[in-house]
């Protein structure tokens, strides 16, 4: 039987996560929040931090619901709404910078898949510090992703449906951003086991 984190704690975080994202697509936000450039460089920083919160379209939201769906199913017992808060925070915040910075070729942005490649690999870290061996899986199965995404290139089918690039530097750019917030619990993990 499965032991689902249904409690309030556990489920209205990510339902949050959904709910916002939904609501600015439903709006058609994505020209003042998304990831753009010119109007970055121009002074509208927030767009760094709220260009992860909107979408392509609406199946590129109906994908990263399912990442925020299967993370939850995953990990969804691991943080309190104030950890989540803050790591999704932290993330959303690490990779628009990280696209900012790193991927002058990306003029437009948005979504949360590079955030939540970050959520998934800290909480593969912590199954790791929780001795769950799935989580060495996890972590190796999600940078082996990536890798093979960098030496493939963007998937083109899921292009197509998005009607938009993958950005697959963008999601190096999360999996190094939830790498360096587990390591305070790999770190706490092994003092512990000293």
């Amino acid at each position: 039987m499965l032991n689902l984190p249904i409690q309030p704690r556990y489920i209205l975080p990510p339902l949050c996560l959904i709910l916002f994202s939904t609501v600015f697509a439903a709006f058609d936000l994505n020209y003042l929040l998304e990831f753009n450039r010119n109007f970055v460089e121009q002074g509208e920083v927030w767009r760094v931090f709220t260009s992860q919160f909107v979408h392509a379209n609406w199946a590129h939201l109906g994908l990263n619901c399912g990442g925020i769906f299967l993370i939850w199913l995953l990990h969804g017992e691991y943080t309190t709404p104030t950890h989540y808060t803050t790591n999704i925070c932290l993330l959303a915040l690490w990779c628009g910078l990280g696209v900012y910075w790193f991927c002058p070729n990306i003029h437009i942005y948005t979504g949360l898949s590079a955030l939540l490649h970050g959520v998934i690999i800290w909480g593969a870290v912590k199954d790791v510090t929780l001795g769950l061996k799935s989580g060495y899986l996890l972590f190796i199965g999600v940078w082996v992703k990536i890798a093979f995404e960098q030496f493939s290139g963007p998937n083109a089918d899921i292009g197509k449906l998005i009607n938009s690039t993958v950005a697959i530097d963008a999601h190096l750019i999360g999996a190094i951003g939830g790498t360096l917030l587990g390591i305070p619990l790999a770190i706490a993990y092994l003092k512990n086991n000293d």
